[in-house]
């Protein structure tokens, strides 16, 4: 569980975040949407220990961030950043067991940890390539399958925190990635994904959390946050809010 009281982050001479709260609860995914530079990254960086914040204190599982060891942190907490890349000639299964480095679980349950992550992100069949010879969506989703292996199988006490996760994959696979995190959660994770689709959001996200200019807009159910009095002030676009018809959660149509 990651907790996070009064999470303040300065960039220069900018503040880019101010007085975030936030817990990540295990069985959970909380959802984070706001414009280009509402500071959804930043937060990602702070969550993870990358950037330090201003004010504010970031929590692991009850203990500060960064008095964990690197080794005991990384088997609880994972991040797939925005942008992943690898310049060597790496099998796909290669890239993919660098998520096991923290752990000691022996050869044999890592391959067995390696092929399950792959196969949550519909890439087993990609297994035998070279990383470099595949396509932007396909590496990402190679590196999903990274952090789901490193927290494998996603118990109470893992955090995984996803940036954009989605940004280069076609309709199937946005679906596919986000069940595999939505299954990751089912089994007890702690899940925090930045998303920019409204509706992927309302179907796969628990809770979300809406920034504006780096301050919480709202937090909350999709059906609390995703209203269109909330998507003009933070978006600025006028939009039509109604149930699915098969699901229930809010589906915004643009008008």
């Amino acid at each position: 569980m990651l907790d996070v009281e009064g999470l303040s982050l300065t960039r220069g001479n900018t503040e880019v975040l101010h007085d975030i709260h936030l817990r990540l609860q295990p069985g959970q995914v909380l959802g984070v949407l706001g414009p280009n530079g509402a500071g959804k990254s930043s937060l990602l960086a702070a969550l993870c220990g990358e950037l330090a914040p201003s004010a504010g204190r970031v929590h692991l599982d009850g203990r500060a961030l960064g008095d964990w060891p690197g080794q005991e942190r990384a088997r609880r907490l994972a991040v797939l950043p925005q942008v992943s890349t690898l310049g060597f000639s790496f099998s796909v299964a290669e890239v993919v067991g660098m998520g096991r480095l923290p752990h000691a679980s022996g050869r044999e349950r890592d391959h067995e940890i390696v092929t399950a992550a792959l196969q949550a992100a519909d890439a087993l069949h990609l297994v035998e390539r070279s990383y470099l010879a595949l396509s932007g969506g396909e590496r990402q989703r190679v590196h999903l399958a990274r952090v789901l292996a490193q927290l494998w199988p996603g118990e109470p006490g893992t955090t995984l925190l996803l940036d954009e996760p989605t940004s280069a994959l076609d309709p199937l696979h946005q679906h596919t990635t986000l069940q595999a995190v939505r299954s990751f959660a089912d089994r007890g994770a702690a899940v925090l994904v930045i998303l920019h689709d409204l509706n992927l959001a309302a179907r796969y996200c628990d809770h979300i959390l809406l920034l504006e200019q780096g301050r919480c807009y709202a937090l909350g159910t999709p059906q609390q946050v995703l209203t269109p009095t909330a998507l003009k002030a933070v978006f600025g676009i006028e939009v039509l809010v109604q149930p699915h018809p098969e699901r229930g959660h809010p589906l915004i149509i643009t008008r």
